[in-house]
């Protein structure tokens, strides 16, 4: 094979050429019911392990019980700092809280969004769920109807957030998600005013020159219950430096996380900003519907995104009624975590990202173009 010079993202949009001619990539197996899944591994499996043992110590523990406490686990341990209290600050220092749960019965959702000094974000949206008739509330009047539900209100700043907040501001607030402003965003912290509104080409460019996420984990979870009920769940703490006032895809249905009792479930994380604009765990769900497997559901939401957006970080995990269940990234070495059946341990999958996924696939099936 030889490779030519090329950019980042002719490269991807080569390898992605291929993904609708590769061979179908099965599933792996389910190690049976009941079944957890979620992305990351590493600190994310004590909730993975969270959930699956609520659901084996009592039966009467429902999908929705088990992924309000595996997400709230994350929340409590802070998991990579990603996760809860006391991580990524917002350009104020402030840290807020993105949640939804979803049943997959009847395809009510909960969400918070914009959640402030409120620790218990997945309670606070599996209460707006239970409660009301809505699917979302943010801001502060999300955090009022917390304290209404008997959420205690307290500071989720920790000397460590503060610090890190600190010392981005010292950097001249390097980076950040300041577009067409003055004073220049990349050499000063502001304030900030707008300049002109930004024409197609320039608007063109800072898409191929997005340089992806890698502040943007998020604990995103698929429970099946040994009844084949299903339901799924996202918490996060968003991106570090954020504009305050910004929500990701954690807390929009669809897009953070999405299930279907009759079909299956999908979890994201990843560059949230740019994950939302195609809605990937619905779209993975209705690749389950239309007949595809789970690995392939994955790869195809993956790879849409990619077309877009050829430099962007992500990862998704899809599972169908089953059990059965794959996985997909770009941008890095994306990995997962499930536990299932009688399994003894949380098993974790690493992902490589997808053109590295197809160029191995190429090799193996002897399809490899002299040139790409």
């Amino acid at each position: 094979m030889v490779l030519r010079p090329h950019s980042r993202a002719s490269a991807v949009l080569s390898f992605l050429a291929f993904l609708t001619a590769s061979t179908c990539v099965s599933a792996s197996r389910s190690p049976g019911l009941p079944f957890v899944i979620n992305t990351w591994g590493g600190a994310f499996t004590a909730a993975t392990d969270a959930a699956y043992l609520a659901l084996i110590a009592d039966r009467n523990t429902s999908a929705l019980d088990a992924v309000e406490i595996g997400c709230a686990t994350c929340e409590k341990n802070q998991c990579d700092t990603t996760v809860g209290y006391g991580g990524s600050p917002d350009e104020s220092c402030e840290t807020t809280l993105d949640a939804m749960v979803m049943d997959g019965t009847s395809m009510k959702t909960g969400a918070v969004a914009g959640l402030r000094r409120i620790k218990d974000a997945i309670g606070v949206a599996r209460a707006v769920l239970e409660h009301t008739r809505h699917s979302l509330l943010v801001g502060d009047l999300a955090t009022n109807f917390a304290i209404e539900n008997g959420f205690k209100e307290q500071d989720l700043t920790t000397e460590a957030s503060k610090e890190k907040c600190e010392a981005w501001k010292r950097a001249n607030c390097q980076s950040n998600y300041r577009l067409n402003v003055a004073p220049d965003p990349s050499t000063s912290c502001g304030p900030y005013t707008p300049l002109p509104g930004i024409d197609q080409q320039t608007l063109a460019r800072s898409v191929m020159e997005d340089e992806g996420a890698v502040s943007h984990d998020t604990i995103s979870m698929v429970v099946i219950h040994e009844s084949g009920i299903m339901a799924a769940g996202t918490s996060t703490n968003g991106a570090s430096h954020k504009v305050p006032g910004r929500v990701g895809d954690g807390p929009i249905v669809g897009s953070g996380s999405y299930v279907d009792g009759d079909v299956g479930g999908c979890g994201a994380t990843g560059d949230g900003d740019i994950m939302m604009r195609f809605l990937p765990c619905y779209q993975a769900i209705e690749n389950l519907r239309q007949g595809m497997g789970p690995q392939d559901a994955a790869e195809d939401v993956v790879a849409r995104m990619l077309r877009k957006y050829p430099n962007m970080s992500s990862g998704i995990v899809v599972a169908n009624t089953k059990g059965e269940h794959g996985g997909a990234g770009s941008g890095w070495t994306f990995t997962y975590s499930f536990r299932g059946g009688d399994m003894e341990a949380t098993e974790v999958v690493s992902v490589p990202p997808l053109p590295r996924r197809l160029e191995e696939r190429r090799r193996n099936t002897n399809d490899i173009p002299d040139e790409i």
